[in-house]
């Protein structure tokens, strides 16, 4: 047992030679900073934003929210057993659909608006057809995709025939809905897969993971703990991240390495969620603090924080359109931001 322990340990300390080998070398092409390239870019104004829907109806958590493709529409997951579809300019209830675990974790709107996804601590991914409803008027089950070793931990949409997901089995799954059959599945981090961003054009993906790290194709190193949250950049090159090390990154697809880091005034919270304004311009931030944390992306400086929740701010999502962005927390409540 000894013998084994000094070989994982050897081989710990060669991966981290190599890991320290190859953030050297990143740093020899890195020959200028986004923040240096920018300087003469003119600044943004602070965020004119304030509440402009306060929604309440969950009566514990919510630990998460996705806009739908209609940009009115959205879906929040509480540990009160709930899924509520929100009509965000009316600040209306849709519909209220009961769990039978109450341990959601993530939650996910089709683009097209027809389904609604989510999944948690019951190790499975459950499809709702918003459609297509029951006796009771509560949405229909479409499907419930189980075999995860772990619990389900995001879930996007392709469209309304494939689901992506990420557990806790650090597996990331590509679900064909008809058939409730996998038709990918393959081992992506070295820890629990925690976040799922799609590119765009719905081409790539993107996935953060609590070993510290960002995609398959090409792996991204820099964070010092967990990646709490990744989120697709407008233009398709790039990514934000937020992490539990207290800040959020920049990573550029092309260069193969982060581009700028952006930390709040007083870095005493970790980041649980992240969003760019649709110019790509913004990048907000949700934190422990209670906190929206946002900063101007090109020059790294933060300009404000959006105040109101009352508890951990859980998840944010910005609308497609870019007009509105949601937010939910461990206070119970969603607010919509315009």
């Amino acid at each position: 047992m000894g013998k084994d322990d000094a070989e994982v340990a050897a081989l710990r300390d060669e991966l981290k030679g190599l890991y320290e080998q190859l953030k050297e070398e990143q740093k020899k092409v890195a020959d200028c900073s986004l923040v240096d390239k920018c300087g003469d870019v003119g600044g943004v104004s602070k965020l004119h934003i304030t509440t402009k829907k306060f929604l309440k109806g969950h009566i514990n958590k919510v630990n998460s929210v996705h806009f739908a493709g209609d940009s009115r529409h959205c879906v929040t997951g509480s540990l009160d057993g709930k899924l509520i579809i929100w009509d965000t300019w009316t600040g209306n209830k849709v519909q209220v659909i009961p769990l039978r675990s109450s341990w959601v974790m993530s939650v996910a709107f089709s683009t097209s608006g027809n389904f609604v996804a989510c999944g948690g601590m019951d190790n499975m991914c459950t499809v709702y057809d918003l459609n297509n409803r029951d006796a009771t008027g509560t949405a229909k089950i479409v499907r419930e995709l189980a075999g995860y070793e772990g619990f389900l931990s995001s879930c996007r949409f392709l469209d309304d025939r494939n689901i992506l997901t990420g557990s806790g089995d650090m597996k990331i799954c590509v679900w064909e809905l008809e058939t409730g059959k996998k038709t990918a599945d393959f081992e992506a981090h070295a820890g629990d897969v925690v976040s799922i961003s799609l590119s765009p054009d719905g081409k790539q993906y993107v996935t953060g993971s609590v070993d510290k790290q960002q995609s398959p194709r090409q792996t991204f190193y820099g964070h010092e703990a967990d990646v709490n949250s990744v989120c697709f950049h407008p233009g398709g090159q790039a990514f934000a991240t937020a992490s539990e090390d207290k800040t959020a990154r920049l990573f550029d697809i092309r260069s193969d390495q982060q581009v700028c880091q952006y930390e709040p005034p007083n870095k005493s919270s970790g980041f649980t969620s992240c969003a760019l304004s649709l110019s790509g311009r913004y990048i907000l931030c949700g934190s422990d603090d209670n906190n929206i944390h946002y900063w101007d992306t090109l020059k790294g400086n933060h300009l404000g924080s959006l105040p109101g929740h009352e508890n951990r701010v859980t998840s944010i999502s910005m609308s497609p359109n870019g007009m509105a962005l949601a937010s939910c927390s461990w206070d119970n409540n969603v607010r919509i931001w315009v």
